[in-house]
């Protein structure tokens, strides 16, 4: 992102905060792992958001109006002797200089500078319980200055929550999101390519998983944008499965969902492939009745639609085809009716993904499934799960499990799947496994 795409979100909060207002946003704690080592690093999406500001221990403060700068970024100061173990840090004139703050103070200065900038404030737009330790020292000010009434400070009586401005303008995403979730998918489509063509009998999870963080980190992506599952066999059949540790036999499908980040923004694809390279035919029929709910669940996804048309058309898709095999029986109706789907088909068929895989932004507005408009981003990935043991279905379906997952961007005149690099026609996945890394 560009500093002035990151002035232009700023600007636009201002105008819906309006004057005599103050928004308030601290940056991810670091967090421990064990003893001396923390997790690495990443920025709270929505303080990187606003700042593209990558620091810790930092705050962001935006007070439109103000005369010495609307913009003030509390920050570490620089010290040479933890920058010799840490790196460099910004400091306060690199803050200003490199990050677009109009003003910018030591972060431990906080205390005495702050309340004074929510004097004579009517609004202060601040999320509560994020931060739970932020929450008393904001609450610490607002009390200090309660306690100046009587010398005429004024002390602000509205606190709204900066979710619902920030959320609201993160749903819909700028050309330049957009194009850092195109490389993002590039990156991901391109791991899922090489798993595809690496994986033999025989080989661990593990070891198909190492494949693609390989291609996320030769590509540029700064990490996994989640847990990545990788589950051959029965594993597939477990929806948020992520130990990765067991071996891949011949006969199995391995279902993987993994994507990479790229400059803070998600990519999440599921592709389910034989691990020998032939699907069977009982694998092959669950596996074309997937991609069938699928394009017709992509097929809904543009303006006008509401967000759950999807979903529904991937349901009466998923659930005709589960009647037809003779896993349901009654009419797709009454089945629909009941959620007699959901024994095998037991989530939703998508979510937001942006700077997080499961991104933020309202389902529902006014209590009413919300309209897809241009700039929104979503994943379409319906599945089909049959468990080993489930007697009340063929021996051949037990164990298979089926997932196909891509990236959907809302345009003006329908959709864009943005990670459509990856094959998944099962023609073209065995064309692709048997040609191999060559």
């Amino acid at each position: 992102m560009t500093p002035k795409e990151f002035h232009r979100r700023r600007r636009y909060l201002m105008e819906m905060m309006g004057e005599k207002s103050v928004a308030i946003l601290p940056s991810a704690p670091v967090r421990i792992r064990n003893r001396d080592v923390a997790y690495d690093y990443r920025q709270d999406s929505d303080f990187y958001y606003l700042t593209g500001y990558p620091e810790p221990e930092s705050v962001a403060v935006i007070v439109p109006g103000r005369a010495h700068g609307e913009y003030i970024l509390f920050c570490r100061e620089n010290d040479r002797k933890m920058e010799i173990w840490n790196g460099p840090r910004s400091g306060q004139e690199g803050a200003v200089s490199d990050y677009g703050a109009d003003d910018s103070f030591p972060i431990d200065d906080i205390d005495d500078i702050l309340p004074g900038l929510l004097e004579d404030k009517e609004r202060v737009f601040y999320t509560m319980g994020t931060h739970p330790d932020f929450d008393q020292r904001l609450i610490g000010w607002v009390n200090r200055l309660r306690k100046q009434a009587r010398a005429g400070v004024h002390t602000p009586g509205e606190f709204i929550s900066l979710d619902h401005l920030l959320h609201e303008m993160r749903l819909y995403k700028s050309s330049q999101e957009i194009k850092a979730m195109r490389r993002a998918a590039e990156i991901s489509a391109a791991a899922h390519r090489r798993a595809m063509q690496v994986c033999r009998p025989g080989m661990k999870e593990y070891q198909i998983e190492a494949e693609m963080l390989y291609v996320f980190k030769m590509e540029g992506a700064t990490a996994p944008a989640y847990a990545s599952i990788v589950g051959g066999g029965a594993n597939a059949c477990v929806l948020h499965y992520v130990e990765n540790r067991a071996s891949l036999k011949s006969g199995d499908l391995l279902l993987i969902d993994a994507g990479a980040e790229y400059d803070y923004y998600a990519a999440d694809i599921s592709r389910t492939f034989p691990i020998n390279g032939k699907y069977s035919r009982a694998q092959r029929a669950l596996y074309e009745l997937v991609l069938d709910a699928q394009q017709a669940a992509i097929e809904e996804v543009k303006p006008g639609n509401h967000w759950n048309d999807p979903h529904e058309a991937a349901v009466k898709v998923l659930t005709q085809g589960m009647v037809s095999l003779g896993l349901l029986k009654g009419s797709v109706k009454n089945l629909i009716s009941k959620e007699k789907f959901r024994q095998f088909y037991m989530h939703r068929t998508g979510h937001w993904i942006g700077m997080d895989v499961h991104d933020v932004g309202d389902y529902k507005v006014d209590d009413e499934w919300r309209l897809l408009e241009p700039g929104m981003t979503l994943t379409v990935e319906p599945g089909i799960y049959v468990a080993g043991g489930n007697s009340k279905v063929a021996k051949k379906w037990w164990n298979i499990g089926i997932r196909i997952e891509d990236d959907v961007l809302v345009t003006k005149t329908g959709c864009e799947v943005l990670t459509g690099a990856v094959p998944k026609h099962p023609d073209e996945i065995e064309a692709l496994m048997e040609a191999g890394l060559k």
